[in-house]
């Protein structure tokens, strides 16, 4: 029962901070791009990678904050739902130059800020 709380609470916060970026991002943008959620999948991945690659491998949390941060933080921060619906939505009024580039940026940046994740970590931990 324990695990469950933790990770709803990490969830509960992860979502509070992608409601925040996304209306901080759509506040400033007069685009119909959906920055909002490209910049929470970014951060949200690219948290997960240094959680996983860094303090994981050098054993500094806990199973139970691994949990609360990757799990719970880092997957209600992000999220795949709001990237399919905008993407569907996009491609139904025919922004199709749109649709294609918001695939390609979060399918791709996404990854590319996993790895630079881990690179930053590999740096921090010495090899």
């Amino acid at each position: 029962m324990k695990l469950y709380f933790i990770v709803t609470l990490g969830s509960g916060i992860g979502g509070l901070l992608r409601y925040l970026i996304s209306d901080f991002v759509y506040k400033h943008s007069t685009s119909l791009f959906p920055f909002g959620t490209l910049a929470v999948n970014i951060i949200g991945s690219f948290l997960l990678g240094l959680i996983l690659f860094y303090l994981d491998s050098l054993k500094l949390i806990s199973s139970e904050m691994r949990l609360f941060l990757t799990i719970g933080l880092c997957g209600g921060l992000t999220t795949f739902s709001t990237f399919s619906y905008e993407t569907v939505k996009l491609i139904q009024d025919s922004q199709y130059l749109i649709a294609g580039t918001n695939i390609l940026l979060n399918v791709f940046v996404t990854i590319l800020a996993v790895l630079l994740a881990a690179f930053i970590s590999k740096l921090l931990i010495g090899g």
